[in-house]
């Protein structure tokens, strides 16, 4: 009698390999070195590879290309020749004239009564470094009243609000709002708006406070390449203060700013307690000298404090921020042998004034390529 032995795959039928991923796709994302975003493909079940398809289409891979290609470049680039500022360029408010003084606080607050300053804030992060992941706006700094950051903000612009309609020119005009522009991110800004809701606007008109939303980037390695969150998901983080640009852009509020006769925007980041919305005197000092753009500035407090100082790029060139991590020891060390301060003193601490005009032009020269 004869035996046969039945093979195991008899009887079964094998399974069709997996589709590969979209051709044009995975072609673009060869140009731009970034195929291993696919490379879980085969794992992925139907459901999951319509996802990551999404997900890599929905990214401006040539804006994100760019911007990875520069900040990848930064790095291998040797620091630029760099001069302080020159004190020419920084005013000391204390050590100005009590008419100097008075002179900017007057002419700020004229400008406030006439509804050309508007007030942008930077709020798109979590407070994760104060061990929670609600907005930082809404953090308990610990204060007695237990006011929040947001809170504190507001009733600085109630408070300079009320200045400008005293102030002897604006009387007969009454209360004119500033409009505050709230940049949140994807991650906080349905936390934002509902923090502000529930508290009322803090006593502010709804109708002039303005939330957008800063974009994201997707997250990259050392060598820039996509860090996938999930396998069917690439990672991705606010994309900083630099944002702002094109968050303004896109989401059509520099018209917006125009239209309501706005002239000049004093932007500022969440997370400083002691920071002075609207400031009538910095103000008046930006109009007095006629810049495009200005920053408040605060003395370094020893060479090894980690923050970025403002320098000039060679002899006569642009102002700019340097980071703590591009300076050596000895340059961040370096004395002013004239003053007896820092060489490189002047840190950068997130205070800034801008013209709409300044605002306009850079949102439209660095973004013209990237905002579709």
């Amino acid at each position: 009698m004869k035996e046969m032995v039945v093979g195991s795959d008899v009887g079964r039928r094998a399974t069709p390999p997996p589709p590969p991923p979209p051709q044009a796709l995975l072609e673009r994302l060869k140009d731009y070195g970034q195929e291993g975003a696919f490379a879980m493909w085969d794992e992925l079940s139907p459901e999951e590879r319509d996802l990551v398809v999404k997900d890599i289409e929905s990214l401006d891979l040539p804006r994100v290309d760019r911007i990875i290609r520069c900040s990848l470049g930064s790095q291998s680039y040797p620091l630029p020749a760099v001069e302080p500022v020159p004190e020419a360029s920084v005013s000391t408010v204390e050590e100005r004239t009590p008419e100097e003084r008075e002179r900017w606080w007057k002419r700020g607050l004229k400008a406030i009564s006439e509804g050309k300053l508007a007030v942008v804030l930077l709020s798109g992060g979590q407070g994760t470094r104060l061990g929670s992941s609600d907005p930082k706006g809404c953090f308990n700094i610990g204060l007695p009243s237990g006011k929040s950051l947001f809170q504190l903000q507001a009733e600085r612009i109630l408070s300079v609000q009320r200045l400008a309609a005293q102030s002897t020119d604006a009387r007969a005009a009454g209360i004119v709002p500033i409009h505050w522009y709230i940049m949140t991110s994807p991650f906080t800004d349905e936390a934002t708006r509902k923090f502000f809701e529930n508290h009322k606007y803090f006593g502010l008109e709804t109708d002039q406070v303005t939330f957008f939303r800063q974009g994201t980037l997707p997250c990259v390695s050392g060598d820039g390449r996509f860090i996938m969150e999930t396998p069917c998901k690439v990672a991705k983080a606010p994309d900083g203060n630099g944002g702002l640009y094109a968050a303004l852009k896109s989401s059509r509020l520099l018209e917006d700013m125009a239209m309501r006769g706005i002239k000049y925007v004093d932007v500022y980041g969440v997370d400083n307690a002691l920071v002075r919305v609207a400031d009538p005197a910095f103000l008046g000092y930006f109009i007095d000298k006629g810049v495009t753009a200005a920053a408040k500035v605060v003395r370094k407090a020893y060479p090894q404090e980690k923050v970025g100082v403002f320098v000039q790029r060679g002899r006569g060139g642009p102002l700019t921020v340097i980071e703590y991590s591009e300076m050596d020891p000895s340059m961040a060390s370096e004395i002013n042998q004239t003053t007896g301060r820092l060489r490189f003193c002047w840190s950068n601490v997130c205070l800034h004034m801008f013209t709409l005009d300044f605002l306009i032009q850079v949102a439209n020269g660095l973004e013209k390529d990237s905002i579709r």
